[in-house]
This record gives C-alpha cells, structure tokens and sequence, in this order.
C-alpha cells in the first residue's frame, strides 16, 4: 500500500505575509490580556500565529515564532521597564520571544509532516490539531519552569479570566485551559483547509468543540464555615528602587491604614509583602507594633517582611500573635531572578555591571511549607501563603491547596511597577486561581490592585490603587478539590507527550518514506 499523502506541501501564505501575520499577533494577543482584557482577541491572535506558521521549513518558522514573541513580549511586561529600565525587559523579552521561536518551529515542522502520518481527512481534522495544540502547551511549560525557575507570564490562557470558559480552569488547570483554547483554533483552521469533508461536518466539529468548552459547569465548591479576613493596603512607599524616607516608613503607613478596622471582629489581619520595612525579629519596636495590633485587633497578624538567618535574607511572611510574637512563618519558594536574587552574579555582571549592582539582594529560597495556621480559640484554620509571583507558579499553588489550605492569602508589593498593567494582570492571576483552585483568594498588595476574589473567581471587593485603606470580608473556607488540584501537571505532560511524540513519530516516518 502507497504512503498516504497530502495536498498541503506549501505554507498557506508566503514569508512576508506570515511575518506581517506574526509582528500583529503580538499585540492583538496582548489586548486580550488586562488592562483592556478583550478575551476573545486571544482566539484570533492565536490563529495568526498558526496561519503564519502553518506549512513553513524549520528556519522560517522559527523565525516567524521569534517575530511573534517580540512583538507580544515586549509589549505585554513592558511595565519592567519602570525601575529597571530597557535591558531587563528586553533581555526577558527576547529569552520568552527564542521559547516562542522553538515552540513555532515544532509547530512549522508537524503541519508539514503529520497530514502525511495520518490517513484520511478527518484524522487530520481531529488528531493534526492536538498535535499542534500539545506542541504550543510544551513549549508554555517548558519556558514557565526554565532557566532560573521559568517566567510563566504571557501563557494564552491567563487572558481568560472573565471568559465564558474560566470554569475549565477548575477541570484542566491553566495548561489544560491553553491546550484547549488552542485546539479549537488549529481545528478551526483544518476545517477551513479539508475540503474533502462535507461543510457541515466540519461546521459542527469546531461549533461542538467551542460549546463544550463553554457549556463545561462550575466546580461545586462545599464551604465549611465563614472566616472574617481584614486585608490591608498601607500605600506606603514600598518600592525597592523607590525606598522610603525614613526606616520605619512603611511600618507606620500599615499600622495607619489598620487602625480603622482594628474593631471589625476580623479573625486575621493581613498585610502585604513588604508590609513593615522592619524586621520584628530583630527590631523590638516592630516587634512591639505587631504585638499591639495583634492584641487590639484581637486577632494573628499575617504580615510581609525581610528577615535574616545567619548571612541568608529571606522575603518572609510571618504569623503572628500578641504575647506570643512569630508562631510560624513562610519564605518565599522562588525569589524572582533578576529582581530579588542574581543567578550566576559573576557571569551576568560582564555584561551590565551598573545594572546588576543595583540588585544588592540576595534572597535564599525557602523551604517552609505552604500553609499558616491562622485559626485562633482552639479553631484550626489554613491560609495558603503566596508571596507575589508565587500566584503564577502551578506546582507551588497545588502544593498549597494539597497541605489542606482552606483559603490562600496572596501577599505581594507591586509599588515597583508602579500604575501598569502588572498589577492588573497579577489579579487576574489571582482571579483564576480562585478558581482552579477552588478557593478564596484574598490578594492583598501594598499600593493595588488588592481584592477579595471569591472561589469562583468573582472580586467580592476591591481597593483604589495608591490609596491606603483596608478591606474586611467574610469569606468562605473551602475543602473540596478540584479535578486540577488532582491532576497537578498531569494534563500538561500528557498532551505535550502526544504532541512530541507524534511529531517525533511521524518525522522519522517522513525521513524513511524519502530514503526509500
């Protein structure tokens, strides 16, 4: 029997268009994104890409990959830009656009070799798209752990918390919610293509596949019990490249903004990260402040702060509680590169010393678990502790809910990006989390955006950027765990195994069927 073969041997528009395509991917992609959060504009950015891409040589692909992960990149954090200015942004930007470039070119060699690998129009309707759609998940996964811990901002799917389809994210988890998403695009494109299937079929396959994605219900969540949160954002003046003043600065600006609210019958208090710009542990007059709210609010305090072991600096959150002082304590997992820590200082100063010099912190990873008892009066509660970019990390926000946290306190300072669309899209990290993880998430900043965001993802309240003030909330404590919490990486690596293998599969059947 004769190999099967394929009419689609040439890329479905030349060169120039396709980089026109992949230069204008970027910030339609970008768009769907907070602050204009037009989420329907990461369906179609999607499709330029893999119209761009589709039919390409490995070269050109990459290349077609690299111009896209420019143009969506340096616009999409270019609120790095605020303190440390363009070489920062533009180093990441270009490590994130090379993950684009490697992930593209996969994506250019399988729609050239798998039709080929696969008999018959609706295979190629039905398998050639999870191909193409585990292949874009791979390469999300792989760039959002390595090098140094991974940058996992910008995957498609973070761009879908207000979307009719952000209940999947408590099925399938952020990776799950990326493969469909691109699915749907790579098979509307195959049903466009295969003209041998009869129009309405193909017109059903892409409008079933877009209507269980967004018919797919809620997970139920099963609260247990109610627990009143007073969060606080103190507006000082937080920034590491915007210090304040005056040492205590920072301290005084969160008691400031806590008094009004030391007689809600909160059951916690909750600062920020960076909250107190000194250490209790090794200031007594700090250490005297938190004692005095804990003990007026009648209540732990959970509160951000810089402490030191021996010669180590950790970005820590503390439990604390009148008479009693740090009961427990959290330290940061992943200290952000390049921000809090300088991997490889030695090698990278060659290059920007001036630049790298700045960084004159050093945080140590901790190796706390996830959860803080905050339950008072015999009454166990666990808060999951999440210290800014944590929120974007998956294998620690898993770890958390899988310690037993019934809620997650989402800590972070943002005073270093100032009014951009960082803060923003960090809350609508916080906002799916919220869901995948089936949990209240209180996201609690020092200058904004902080909210309470229910387990369904909907904000129950919200602060005013750079306004001190405080919020207190009565929120859920849930026990349910969700099919994501469950699965962990596992959807992930499964559909990145099909797409890898098939594509290794069907490229050593390629090489075979030219030899012979």
């Amino acid at each position: 029997m004769s190999a099967p073969t394929t009419a689609r041997a040439r890329p479905l528009v030349p060169l120039w268009a396709a980089l026109l395509l992949a230069a204008a991917a970027g910030p339609v992609l970008d768009a769907a994104f907070p602050d204009l959060g037009w989420w329907p504009l990461a369906f179609i950015g999607i499709a330029m890409v893999l119209v761009a891409a589709d039919g390409r040589r490995a070269g050109s692909g990459f290349l077609v990959g690299l111009v896209f992960g420019l143009s969506f990149y340096l616009i999409h954090i270019d609120w790095a830009t605020v303190f440390l200015g363009p070489i920062p942004w533009a180093a990441l930007s270009t490590l994130m656009a090379l993950w684009c470039a490697l992930g593209t070119m996969l994506i250019s060699i399988a729609t050239r070799v798998m039709p080929s690998a696969v008999r018959g129009p609706l295979g190629r309707l039905l398998f050639v798209p999870a191909v193409i759609a585990g292949l874009w998940t791979a390469r999300e996964a792989v760039a959002s752990v390595w090098p140094y811990g991974g940058f996992a901002w910008g995957r498609v799917a973070l761009s879908q918390s207000d979307s009719p389809i952000s209940p999947l994210f408590a099925w399938l988890g952020i990776s799950g919610v990326s493969f469909a998403m691109v699915l749907l695009v790579s098979t509307a494109i195959a049903a466009v293509r295969e003209s041998r299937v009869p129009v309405l079929l193909r017109a059903a396959l892409v409008t079933s596949l877009a209507a269980i994605m967004v018919a797919v219900p809620a997970w139920p969540t099963s609260s247990s019990d109610d627990f009143r949160v007073a969060a606080v954002q103190g507006n000082g003046k937080t920034g590491y490249f915007d210090p304040p003043e005056h040492a205590g600065d920072n301290l005084r600006s969160q008691i400031d903004a806590t008094i009004p609210v030391l007689d809600s019958g909160a059951d916690v208090i909750v600062w920020p990260e960076g909250a107190s710009d000194l250490d209790p542990l090794r200031v007594p007059a700090a250490a005297s402040a938190f004692d005095q709210i804990s003990a007026e609010a009648d209540a732990p305090l959970v509160a951000g702060t810089i402490t030191a072991r021996g010669d180590e600096y950790f970005n820590t959150s503390l439990l604390w509680r009148a008479g009693e002082g740090a009961v427990d304590y959290y330290d940061k997992r992943h200290p952000v590169p390049f921000g809090e820590y300088v991997p490889d200082r030695a090698i990278w100063r060659q290059f920007a010393p001036d630049l790298i010099d700045l960084i004159q912190r050093e945080y140590t990873p901790g190796t706390t678990d996830m959860v803080l008892d905050i339950g008072s009066d015999g009454r166990s509660v666990l808060a999951g502790i999440a210290i800014c970019f944590d929120i974007v990390d998956d294998a620690v926000m898993r770890e958390a809910v899988g310690e037993g946290a019934q809620l997650i306190l989402a800590q972070t300072n943002n005073a270093d990006f100032g009014r951009t669309d960082e803060s923003v899209q960090q809350l609508a990290i916080a906002r799916i989390r919220a869901i995948e993880l089936g949990r209240t998430v209180v996201n609690i900043s020092t200058v904004g955006t902080s909210a309470v965001i229910l387990p369904d993802g909907r904000i129950s309240d919200q602060l005013t950027w750079y306004e001190a003030d405080a919020m207190v909330a009565d929120v859920p404590l849930e026990t349910t765990t969700t099919p994501a919490t469950v699965i962990g990486a596992g959807v992930e690596r499964g559909v990145a195994a099909v797409g890898l293998g098939a594509l290794i599969g069907a490229s050593i059947a390629a090489a075979r069927r030219r030899r012979a």
